[in-house]
This record gives structure tokens, sequence and C-alpha cells, in this order.
């Protein structure tokens, strides 16, 4: 299994609300990344029929929660242009 983490800035005391917000994003976009890769993973390797529509809905869920991520981080101006728009077989699977 693979374990996602990040680390933590704690020598600076002094970081703004604005920061603290865009550093929250930023720490949910990669553990949404980490749990779609996860899921992505289950599914690959499950044969029982209950647990292939488990991942299914786990997979859909994951990347429900990326939208609205990738939604608030365009709220703020935190992603590059690339990341808004994804590719064509991501938009199929999110849409």
């Amino acid at each position: 299994m693979k374990i996602c983490f990040s680390q933590a800035i704690y020598h600076n005391q002094n970081i703004s609300e604005k920061e603290m917000e865009r550093n929250s994003i930023l720490a949910d976009i990669e553990k949404t990344r980490c749990a779609l890769e996860d899921a992505y993973a289950g599914f690959d390797n499950v044969t029982d029929p209950d647990l292939i529509d488990c991942y299914i809905y786990e997979v859909n869920s994951v990347l429900k929660r990326y939208k609205f991520l990738l939604e608030q981080a365009a709220k703020i101006n935190l992603l590059p242009e690339e990341e808004l728009h994804p590719e064509p077989a991501v938009k199929a699977l999110i849409g």
C-alpha cells in the first residue's frame, strides 16, 4: 500500500490566512491524488463483483472530490492553466 504524506512547515509561525488556505488546498489535492491512485490500484486487483462495485463507487467519489478541490484552487488562482483543463480522458471520468 502506498503511503502519502506531506511535510508541514513548523518553523514559520507567521503564515497568513491566505497562505494557510493555499497550503491546505494543495495538501488536500495531493491526498486526493494518492487516494485516486489507491482506488485505481484496488480496482485493478480485485475479481469479486461486489469489490469491483465498491471500487467503482470509490473512484467516482474521489474524482468528484478532486474536481471540487480543483474548482476551489481555481477560485484563488492557485493552479497553472494545464491543471484547470484536464485531458479529455479525465474530463470523461469526472464528467
